[in-house]
């Protein structure tokens, strides 16, 4: 049999520094419970939905049963969660100053399911025409609201709970913190996440050189609510969930952000809430000090959002690669991971 310390092949774990869960080889679990039943209350409660015909509010949580964690098995991260959700909402229509109530159950939040194939039961407590309307409003738009939310939830939890659980290795460098060698783990992840965005080479030490540029458009569309889109491109736990940890990145006039490693940078020049995204911006291997202009515009349409991006500047030779860039670093990532459906344009 092989001895500790001697690096022989034939074992199948390594040396640790802390010598302990070598090779990430054993079951580590954080109990994410609690956790989420605070979050789940906290991006549920006050929810609130409106037409033209009158507004709905998820007025309590009353009831959440069921159990959350993140594993480490083999290096390999695994989320649990399942849970039943219950509340209360209550609605009024325009032109009535009575209000009406009933309930809501969401029975399958788990990770078996994405957040489009969640369930949102809803029932009025009163039987006639005025209840039946708030309830159809709750049920559809109140619906898409929720799924948008725990969507959230599921960003935030893999955010909050996927950091510090796969361990260093005796590969890793002893000598630095566990937490830096964290650090530079995730930094190397991200790099190669995003590689079909930058270049091997190195970005030009030339500045004040004429280069070639170019325009680029798309336009693409999705499941959801403007509010829901323009939140996922400006609430950073939103942007971390697609574009990694460790981002620099407040959405605010005259703001500078870095995302994917520094890779992507840029400068926040306008924003309209759920409107309206102006940037400079970057990419690292791009020749030194040249930024684009990108600009996002946002409308609902006929059910679905709509977004329209147009980026000015781009050096000529990068114009499909950051077009590519763009569609699966941001958008196929933020339908997958918030369930906004997708049509590709």
């Amino acid at each position: 049999m092989a001895k500790w310390g001697e690096g022989d092949p034939r074992w199948i774990v390594e040396d640790r520094p802390d010598a302990t869960n070598v090779n990430n080889w054993h079951w580590v679990e954080k109990n994410a419970t609690n956790w989420s039943k605070d979050k789940i209350k906290e991006l549920l409660k006050g929810l609130k939905v409106e037409n033209e015909k009158g507004s709905c509010e998820i007025k309590e949580i009353t009831h959440i049963e069921g159990e959350a964690s993140a594993n480490n098995r083999k290096a390999k991260l695994i989320f649990f969660y399942e849970f039943e959700i219950k509340g209360e909402w209550s609605g009024i229509l325009n032109e009535d100053q009575k209000s009406y109530k009933g309930k809501f159950v969401i029975p399958n939040l788990s990770e078996e399911y994405e957040p489009k194939e969640i369930d949102v039961n809803v029932t009025a407590d009163k039987s006639c025409n005025e209840a039946y309307q708030l309830k159809e409003l709750f049920r559809v738009q109140g619906t898409e609201r929720i799924r948008q939310q725990l969507a959230t939830y599921i960003a935030d939890l893999k955010t909050e709970y996927g950091q510090n659980i796969i361990l260093p290795t005796k590969s890793s460098n002893s000598d630095q913190p566990v937490a830096q060698q964290n650090s530079n783990k995730e930094n190397k992840s991200k790099q190669e996440l995003n590689k079909f965005v930058t270049s091997n080479s190195k970005p030009s030490g030339e500045t004040g050189v004429r280069i070639s540029t170019g325009k680029l458009t798309m336009k693409e569309e999705f499941n959801c609510q403007a509010f829901d889109l323009y939140r996922a491109l400006t609430y950073k736990p939103m942007v971390e969930a697609y574009m990694g940890g460790g981002i620099v990145f407040e959405p605010a006039k005259g703001e500078r952000f870095s995302l994917a490693g520094g890779n992507i940078i840029g400068e926040f020049v306008e924003l309209i809430p759920n409107q309206k995204i102006i940037q400079r911006w970057r990419v690292k291997s791009w020749p030194c000090e040249h930024y684009s202009e990108v600009t996002l515009e946002i409308a609902d349409k006929e059910g679905v959002t709509t977004l329209n991006l147009t980026q000015t500047g781009v050096p000529s030779s990068e114009i499909e690669k950051t077009r590519e860039g763009w569609k699966e670093n941001y958008w196929n990532r933020m339908r997958q991971i918030f369930g906004f459906g997708s049509k590709i344009f």
